[in-house]
């Protein structure tokens, strides 16, 4: 998933995706302690992606901020 197409998505949306993806990273991390995960690097795909959600967020809850002051 890319950046520009988190930031076409509302914030509602990217809040219920990051979620998702912590619970998935959750499940990938238990599995990879009981060596039940075959495909290593969905960690950290899973990871990045999180990631990119949270500064998305961050950048249109700075764009908000800066809306409000600017009124």
């Amino acid at each position: 998933m890319k950046a520009s197409e988190l930031r076409e998505l509302p914030l509602i949306e990217l809040e219920a995706k990051k979620n998702d993806l912590k619970e998935e990273f959750l499940r990938l991390r238990c599995g990879h302690v009981s060596r039940q995960l075959a495909d290593v690097i969905m960690i950290k795909k899973t990871r990045r992606n999180i990631a990119r959600i949270n500064t998305v967020l961050n950048e249109k809850q700075k764009q908000l901020s800066q809306a409000k002051t600017d009124e």
